[in-house]
């Protein structure tokens, strides 16, 4: 009885040894393979790649200033290295607590903010921890909860803050602020061609063209949303563009669609209420599936009831849909004399980096990466050059015809420097002839006459020509 009883508990003790080595390594499969390093004007981003998920914690040190980084369930599969110059990391090392604790410690030139989160895989990346170290305390945390809360009926407001316009200039003459945003960026390098080419890159180059050509023209002025390679989520471009006060926002892309054969120019502005077209859908699916590759897709910046939000978005977006649709369709006529065209008309999809209620708004596909013949022509600065220029001429053309006030454009065209062209009038639901006509000071009679039209009567979505003015044009 006795050495049965024993036999049974060595058995038992067995078991649970083997158990616990099982245990053991199913926690510990996890592997640091690798990490990469972007820097962004506010911040520094880490993303450390994992064979699979992983616990981890982070905290600070002082005296001196260091980051602790222990990721449980895994160990170290190579080493880790980072180009960190520009950034506020001196050195980082790691070292295995236990076999299944990895600690990895950044030594700083200062104090930093930590923000830190694990991101499951998706198409192009697996497990991934991501730590952004905020040089400023204040861009790390979020937006405090009102700490005292209004004893009478709250007054509805817009989801988000107004933009911040900048003061005019002496005499109501400020510039027109455009703001160009080159999409992806970091970690998320967007679509790929056949031969290596980058979207993330090859766009970045067209924005920065397209500043600079911006800035060549009296009267505005181009900011860039991103001016390195490193990610921005789509929400956070468009409050980039709302705190420099944009009249424009312009995000440049060249996607990658299903088929290696699609090709042309795009251009797109914001729906709400669906795609117009399945290419304008999956797109739009596409880019806003960014933010899950930069890891912002999980948080939601919503701080308001939902119902309300999309109401109050509604009423708000009315103007500035109609506006990106007229500039959108003249950047795509200047668009279509430099390069094919994919749709011959703007396209409407949801694109989220588009949702900015006051400002208009476009989103210009230069073309499709993913066929072989448009990426060598987009990967060209003859090309980049061409493109830049057709989409600045299209954005003059629009300010010209609609300046904000107290700009200089607007200054301008009042005192009679501008010639006003031919314009394109899209119909509004309600809308009639007459009040078109007035709208653009001209007679019922010379838009019946210059549209070929026999009656008065109009159909929402009409495209009607404006005949231009009588005004010489001067400097």
């Amino acid at each position: 009885m006795m050495g049965s009883g024993m036999r049974f508990r060595a058995m038992v003790a067995a078991v649970g040894l083997l158990l616990l080595a099982v245990t053991v390594n199913a926690v510990a499969e996890s592997k640091v393979n690798s990490v990469r390093l972007w820097r962004a004007p506010d911040n520094t981003r880490l993303v450390f790649d994992l064979s699979g998920p992983v616990q981890h914690s982070v905290f600070t040190l002082t005296a001196p200033d260091r980051l602790v980084i222990d990721i449980n369930g895994a160990s170290l599969g190579a080493p880790l290295s980072v180009n960190s110059a520009n950034t506020p990391i001196t050195a980082m090392r790691s070292a295995q607590r236990t076999p299944t604790d990895l600690r990895v410690v950044i030594d700083l030139k200062k104090a930093v903010t930590p923000k830190s989160f694990t991101l499951a895989p998706n198409a192009q990346y697996g497990n991934r921890l991501v730590v952004d170290l905020f040089d400023d305390a204040a861009d790390a945390a979020p937006i405090p909860a009102p700490t005292n809360v209004a004893k009478v009926a709250p007054v509805p407001v817009t989801p988000i803050d107004p933009p911040v316009k900048l003061p005019p200039a002496p005499a109501g003459k400020r510039e027109i602020i455009v703001v160009i945003d080159a999409g992806h960026g970091g970690e998320d390098p967007g679509a790929s061609g056949s031969r290596g080419q980058r979207e993330k890159d090859v766009v970045l180059a067209i924005a920065r063209e397209l500043q600079r050509q911006v800035n060549g023209m009296k009267g505005f002025r181009a900011e860039l949303t991103r001016t390195g390679d490193y990610f921005i989520p789509l929400r956070g471009r468009t409050e980039i563009a709302r705190k420099k006060g944009a009249d424009l926002f312009v995000s440049i892309h060249a996607d990658a669609a299903p088929s290696a054969a699609a090709f042309g120019a795009s251009v797109f502005a914001l729906s709400d209420r669906g795609a117009t077209s399945e290419t304008a859908r999956w797109l739009a699916d596409s880019e806003n599936r960014s933010d899950l590759i930069g890891g912002a897709g999980n948080v939601s910046l919503d701080d308001k009831d939902r119902m309300l939000a999309g109401v109050l978005l509604d009423l708000s977006m009315t103007a500035s849909l109609t506006s990106s649709l007229n500039v959108g369709q003249k950047v795509l006529s200047n668009i279509g004399r430099v390069t094919p065209l994919h749709k011959q008309r703007v396209e409407q999809a949801g694109f989220m980096v588009l949702k900015s209620p006051d400002i208009p708004s476009i989103l210009v596909e230069t073309g499709f990466i993913s066929n072989a013949n448009e990426a060598s022509k987009l990967a060209a600065a003859s090309h980049q050059q061409a493109l830049a220029r057709s989409i600045s001429s299209g954005v003059r053309q629009f300010f010209q015809q609609n300046p904000p006030p107290g700009t200089y454009i607007a200054w301008l065209r009042d005192s009679g420097g501008i010639a006003q062209g031919p314009r394109d009038h899209r119909v509004n639901p309600g809308e009639t002839l007459a009040m078109i006509a007035v709208r653009y000071q001209v007679s019922p009679a010379t838009l019946r006459s210059a549209n070929n039209l026999k009656s008065d009567d109009l159909k929402a979505g009409q495209h009607l020509t404006i005949p231009g003015t009588e005004l010489a044009a001067k400097e």
